[in-house]
């Protein structure tokens, strides 16, 4: 619930795909116009598995598709939290951005609690379950514990659970679909992490907001690929 970082809507190079590097934006729903004439991939935050009806606040994958987005996020930890969506909720989500024609991207992960209870593999089976296995789609891991708390999975515990999740994945197209991952990812983190064999990319939160830690971000993926 951010407005547009000043000047990414007039073509802020932090935000343009270069390099091999796939840089999509996910703007309010204020920003979607803006972004899409600015010629930024855009997606929205989140979308409804409903395709119209008595919804009030809510917005259709399809509607997202003919505002011209091309990829959209579903299950975002916050939303899971804040708006109690479940797993079978958000599932539905991805089954309606693929009929749309849309990207989605699945959002997984733990909590704290979770984890110290050694009930994170548990955890992201279970939200994969029911998940078509498409090439369109994304997953993004999202260690909660680790968002907005000032803590940082370590690269090894990143990467354990990335290679954990791609194990789940169907046989062929397991090596082809990229594993974000959505932890406090910043500047002073991302090298370590996108080094890692299982992490594709990264879903910034709070650093997006910034475009010169947005753009180190970016220029460290570039880094991490060259040397893959």
């Amino acid at each position: 619930m951010h407005p547009a970082p000043t000047g990414a809507l007039e073509g802020g190079d932090a935000y343009i795909s270069r390099g091999g590097i796939d840089v999509w934006v996910f703007p309010s729903y204020l920003d979607i116009a803006g972004a899409v004439a600015a010629k930024l991939i855009t997606g929205g935050q989140c979308g409804h598995w409903e395709t119209h009806g008595a919804r009030t606040g809510d917005v259709s994958m399809a509607m997202l598709a003919a505002a011209g987005c091309r990829s959209v996020l579903c299950g975002h930890s916050e939303r899971r939290q804040q708006h109690a969506e479940s797993n079978e909720q958000v599932i539905k989500q991805v089954i309606a951005a693929l009929e749309a024609g849309l990207h989605p991207i699945l959002c997984i992960g733990e909590t704290l609690q979770e984890r110290d209870a050694a009930q994170q593999e548990s955890v992201v089976r279970a939200q994969l379950k029911g998940c078509p296995m498409e090439p369109q789609l994304t997953i993004a891991y999202e260690p909660v514990w680790a968002i907005g708390t000032g803590k940082t999975a370590t690269p090894q515990q990143a990467q354990e659970m990335h290679a954990f999740i791609r194990s789940l994945l169907p046989a062929d197209i397991r090596e082809d679909m990229r594993i974000l991952y959505g932890g406090s990812l910043k500047p002073e983190n991302a090298a370590a992490l996108l080094a890692e064999p299982d992490i594709d990319g990264g879903l910034v939160g709070g650093a997006s907001l910034d475009p010169d830690a947005f753009g180190q971000i970016v220029q460290a993926g570039a880094s991490a690929k060259k040397h893959s």
